[in-house]
């Protein structure tokens, strides 16, 4: 074939150099011309398919913006690289978390061979220790010299949270804590930790009292509002003889709450103010319904003493009745001052008569005390008379009679063993004369 003509092939295009100053972006319309193929004995006729690649071999060796080559991917390498560090430092890191583990049967032998290791632990002890000590410091600040309601809560805050850093220490190191301080260097020491926790346990005594304390001071001034209001709405005499009891109780109850607490020195400043608006709002009357109500228990505690007493010989335990019968209407008169002049000389005249009565049941209880004891030791002696009788002397006999004698003779008329010892007098007597030479 002398040759023939493709027909324009846009891919098959090639840019001319720009040696001309031609703008290269304008292509080419002119049809490519291959030449004919080469006749018998030269080379193998070239396929289309391998003329279309090296025409677009040749394009692309001469475009003059060659594509780049896709750069290589780095993630693989960067993957790589994290996944090695993560091992380089997670074995180490692994190795110290397992021997601060907070078991002695790690650490014990880690303290001996790499106590290096234990370095967070010791951090870790020292700083608890440390917040303990401060946090205790500054709940007795706060506890012992209260101010007002709210320092006592801040410092029970303190004690919980020193209470929760002791806990923190382990107690198998407190133990051990000689064998870790040989190399480190730190403020911990058993005594401290010891003390500490003494001053905790102190601490929330202090704050359970306090506690009670203010319950006790509200409940006396609820009980106080309470009285006061009752007595402003009462319409009765006897309602407001109630309401004046009720208060005056109320009042009574600050005097309870102990005074080393901030509820008892809060309580006593207040029970003044109270006492002075209960006179203002009561007046004289009220303190007259008290004398009064006084005086009235004073004799009815009289009365039944009185009772009790009567029908002697009584034993030493009823005497013991009656004389603190007598003992609870004194205390009662005692209870009332001078500032109302009639009750006051009432109450005064009564005490004489009671303490009158008082001191003579003292002398009836000794004497049926010391009447029973002689009894006793009497029939003691007979006894041991009776026991030996078969071989004892007239003269040993005799004086044992003479004993029991002097024995029976100290039980006094009017105790409950005052005819029995006349009856063993009587036989002692006549069996002594008996043995006495006429």
């Amino acid at each position: 074939m002398a040759g023939f003509n493709l027909l324009p092939l846009k891919f098959l295009r090639r840019k001319t150099p720009n040696s001309v100053g031609i703008d290269p972006s304008i292509q080419s319309t002119q049809p490519v011309i291959l030449k004919p193929s080469a006749p018998s004995g030269s080379p193998a006729k070239k396929s289309l398919a391998t003329l279309a690649k090296e025409a677009e071999a040749q394009y692309y060796a001469t475009y003059p913006d060659k594509p780049s080559k896709p750069a290589k991917s780095k993630r693989g390498g960067v993957l790589n690289k994290l996944i090695w560090a993560a091992v380089l430092i997670g074995i180490p890191v692994g190795v110290v978390y397992i021997a601060n583990l907070p078991y002695p049967v790690i650490r014990r032998p880690v303290v001996r061979t790499a106590p290096i290791l234990l370095l967070p632990s010791y951090i870790n002890i020292e700083e608890n220790y440390r917040q303990a000590i401060a946090s205790v410091e500054q709940a007795q600040q706060l506890i012992e010299r209260p101010t007002s309601q709210a320092d006592l809560e801040s410092g029970e805050q303190k004690v919980k949270e020193a209470q929760k850093h002791l806990d923190a220490l382990p107690m198998w190191f407190i133990d051990d804590w000689r064998e870790y301080s040989l190399w480190y260097d730190w403020r911990f020491s058993p005594y401290g930790f010891y003390t500490a926790r003494k001053q905790v346990g102190e601490l929330q005594a202090k704050v359970f009292q306090e506690k009670n304390a203010q319950v006790l001071l509200v409940q006396s001034e609820q009980a106080l509002n309470a009285a006061k209001q009752q007595y402003q709405q009462a319409s009765t005499p006897t309602d407001k003889q109630l309401a004046i009891a009720a208060w005056h109780s109320a009042i009574d109850q600050l005097q309870q709450i102990p005074s080393t607490t901030l509820a008892g020195r809060t309580a006593q400043s207040k029970r003044e103010n109270y006492q002075r608006d209960f006179k203002d709002i009561v007046g004289l009357a009220a303190g007259n319904e008290r004398i009064s109500t006084l005086i009235a228990a004073a004799q009815q505690f009289s009365f039944r003493a009185a009772q009790m007493g009567q029908n002697p010989p009584h034993s030493v335990d009823e005497w013991e009745q009656v004389e603190n019968l007598w003992r609870d209407a004194i205390n009662r008169l005692e209870r009332i001052s001078s500032d109302d002049l009639a009750g006051y000389a009432q109450a005064q005249r009564l005490l004489a008569e009671y303490k009158t009565n008082l001191g003579q049941i003292s002398i009836r209880k000794q004497a049926e005390a010391n009447s029973v004891r002689a009894f006793e030791r009497a029939q003691s002696q007979i006894e041991s008379l009776q026991r030996y009788a078969s071989t004892s002397s007239p003269d040993y006999t005799i004086s044992q009679l003479s004993g029991i004698i002097n024995e029976l003779r100290k039980v006094q008329n009017g105790t409950t063993v005052y005819l029995e010892t006349q009856n063993l007098l009587l036989s002692a007597q006549n069996k002594l004369n008996q043995l006495q030479p006429q």
